[in-house]
């Protein structure tokens, strides 16, 4: 059930050495690849303020900065990120419409929901890997435990009482969460929230007692001291918190669960125009601005070609397959 995801990004600091020369390359063979003048639309499949919203804004600025054109970004919450998921497949293969999307989206939900046609390694086509958020399991300061441990020991003593929150049904914290109870052998009552956003705010106001959050998502509000942070699900400390230790550090060995974040065009999509955008991308991830911004949120900066992104869409849906029937995972549609 543990996740592989540090193991398949052991290389970061190698390819974030190489991701300028990459950017130079790929730049120099897409210059003369044909762009729309026109807007260019980002679907994100859930609400504003989340790690998959976050992530989108900062790469669109740049987009839109190395373009000439606008980049609009298109929030469509909704069945952890399958609606706006059905509107890429179905829209033009111009590249005109793209989508930042996680393991949520295009490994786990379509798992999850027998009853849906999406296919993401046919209807998707990657354009890149943008980064990795780890996961940061958070209470509101109300709740008694200092630590992953003190949780674990509350849920124990009051099991089915204590709430945690999640984006969505199949969002990595419910992913998290679900493997929480599992290796702590706690019970906690599952919230599922319409996006991350509105699962912070309920825990900002203390109407949720406990979250599995991305640290890009969470962090400004535990250094603010409004959520107290208990452990990172990262088999590494985050170099955004190196205080925060891991959950395999506090009693759950070998624990590890990060949102990856990768950019989409709808499958047939020409290979000249997916090109020019990875290349716009690398460019955009080697810019001193982005990196910045990315490492204050604890994400590490992803890369490569589209070949890397669609391949790795491939194999992410057959692990999150496997995780989901070990644990039992099941949903009502």
């Amino acid at each position: 059930m543990v996740t592989m995801l540090h193991r398949r990004w052991h290389r970061r600091a190698v390819l974030a050495a190489t991701i300028g020369v990459a950017a130079q390359a790929a730049g120099a063979r897409a210059q003369t690849a044909p762009f729309p003048a026109r807007p260019i639309k980002i679907l994100v499949g859930f609400s504003a303020g989340g790690g998959n919203d976050v992530v989108a804004r900062i790469i669109g600025q740049k987009l839109s900065e190395s373009l000439g054109q606008p980049v609009i970004v298109d929030n469509r919450p909704g069945a952890s990120g399958l609606i706006a998921a059905d509107v890429l497949a179905k829209s033009p293969p111009d590249g005109l419409t793209l989508m930042v999307a996680s393991q949520t989206t295009y490994a786990v939900a379509p798992a999850l929901y027998k009853s849906v046609a999406f296919d993401a390694p046919k209807d998707v086509a990657g354009v890149a890997l943008l980064g990795a958020s780890p996961m940061v399991l958070v209470v509101h300061p109300s709740v008694a435990a200092k630590s992953a441990a003190e949780l674990i020991a509350l849920a124990k003593s009051r099991p089915g009482v204590l709430n945690f929150g999640s984006g969505g049904v199949g969002t990595s914290p419910h992913m998290a969460g679900a493997l929480f109870m599992s290796m702590a052998d706690v019970k906690m009552v599952h919230v599922p929230y319409r996006g991350e956003a509105p699962a912070i705010v309920d825990l900002l106001s203390g109407q949720l007692p406990v979250l599995f959050a991305n640290l890009s998502a969470s962090i400004g509000h535990v250094k603010s001291g409004a959520l107290r942070a208990l452990a990172v699900a990262s088999l590494q400390r985050a170099a955004a918190a190196p205080e925060l230790p891991t959950l395999a550090e506090s009693g759950l060995p070998g624990f590890e669960v990060e949102t990856w974040f990768g950019l989409t065009a709808p499958a047939g999509t020409p290979r000249e125009l997916i090109s020019r955008l990875n290349a716009e991308v690398l460019k955009a991830l080697a810019s001193p601005d982005v990196r910045q911004k990315f490492a204050e949120l604890g994400m590490s900066v992803g890369g490569g070609t589209p070949e890397r992104l669609d391949a790795y869409i491939r194999s992410e849906a057959v692990k999150w397959t496997k995780v989901i029937q070990d644990a039992g995972i099941r949903v009502t549609e």
